[in-house]
């Protein structure tokens, strides 16, 4: 476990000083929700809190020297318990869960906190989420519960309601840009991908390495011709989901989210792409069309990892957007 890759993340210090407060006055939560869009070190910050917990050095925790660091780093440490996916599967499982409850129940091993940890906690089934909720609401003592999850929909009411929650947000551009020239590969110009990714810089970095700017005029191009009503469908349905399919519904989300900001009068943010070149005097009448078109988008988003067929719901999603795009 690489817990100290979270010290390298500026964005993070506010969270790791509100956790290190709450823990000098006694009131580290029983359970710990980190609600993050992807590209922010969500994971990163949830394993510096289970090594902040562990770390027997309280003066300086996490040390990285001590017994329980040296254990986690060798990701053998008893009273550290994580659930993830597993390869393959696209949801965590009512086992894996009752796994962590048990563990969970025992004594410490070493004398000091458990604590559990579930990554992507929204693609937790309903069976597993029920499961889990007794724990959340009579913890043993000295127990730590943490939890990542993406701000979406899917993750139970009963479960957030039970957490403390830390809503992670992404730098400022300029401090984003800053820390890409000086910890990712030579850039001309990461604004793009900067936008493109939310403002998460991690992400960004990710996205650069795509072809991101022959992208961006391809889609800019598709969606002049799906608003004139020239292309088919069907065959661009196909490319799509032949070529970077999660990343070009992740551009299209930007870009109708900057559409309706733009239209509603409302300033720049983050999430943004360069506009296609719709005329400003539509845009008004083309509003319920444009939130309609982004709440599917959203929704193809949160079916992904169920394995539907993409090429039919870019179909649908694609003709939605011809709708709501038609000039």
């Amino acid at each position: 476990m690489k817990f100290e890759t979270a010290d390298r993340l500026p964005w993070l210090a506010e969270a790791q000083a509100r956790l290190r407060r709450a823990a000098e006055s006694g009131r580290l939560p029983h359970s710990l929700l980190l609600l993050s869009v992807p590209g922010l070190g969500a994971d990163s910050l949830a394993e510096w809190t289970l090594a902040f917990a562990l770390c027997e050095d309280l003066a300086h925790r996490p040390c990285g020297v001590c017994a329980s660091c040296l254990l986690l780093r060798a990701d053998s440490h008893p009273d550290a318990h994580v659930v993830r996916l597993e390869d393959d599967a696209q949801q965590i499982k009512v086992d894996q869960v009752r796994a962590l409850i048990e563990a969970l129940a025992l004594k410490s091993y070493r004398g000091g906190y458990k604590v559990g940890l579930i990554l992507g906690a929204e693609t937790l089934n309903t069976n597993g989420a029920n499961a889990f909720l007794k724990t959340l609401e009579e913890p043993t003592q000295d127990t730590l519960l943490i939890m990542t999850a993406r701000p979406t929909h899917r993750l139970p009411a009963t479960i957030a309601s039970r957490c403390l929650r830390l809503v992670l947000r992404p730098p400022g551009r300029d401090a984003g840009e800053a820390w890409l020239r000086a910890h990712a590969p030579p850039c001309p110009d990461w604004q793009p991908a900067l936008a493109l990714a939310g403002g998460a810089p991690l992400l960004a970095a990710e996205l650069q390495t795509e072809g991101l700017a022959s992208l961006d005029a391809e889609m800019r191009a598709s969606l002049e011709q799906l608003a004139a009503g020239s292309v088919d469908i069907s065959l661009l349905a196909e490319v799509w989901a032949k070529s970077a399919p999660a990343l070009r519904v992740l551009w299209l989300e930007n870009w109708i989210t900057t559409r309706v900001r733009q239209a509603l009068g409302a300033a720049d943010s983050h999430k943004t792409a360069e506009p296609v070149g719709l005329p400003a005097a539509l845009l008004k009448p083309k509003i319920r069309g444009l939130f309609r078109l982004l709440d599917a988008v959203r929704q193809f988003r949160r079916l992904t990892p169920t394995g539907m067929n993409q090429q039919l719901a870019l179909e649908a999603l694609l003709l939605d957007g011809r709708a709501a795009l038609a000039k």
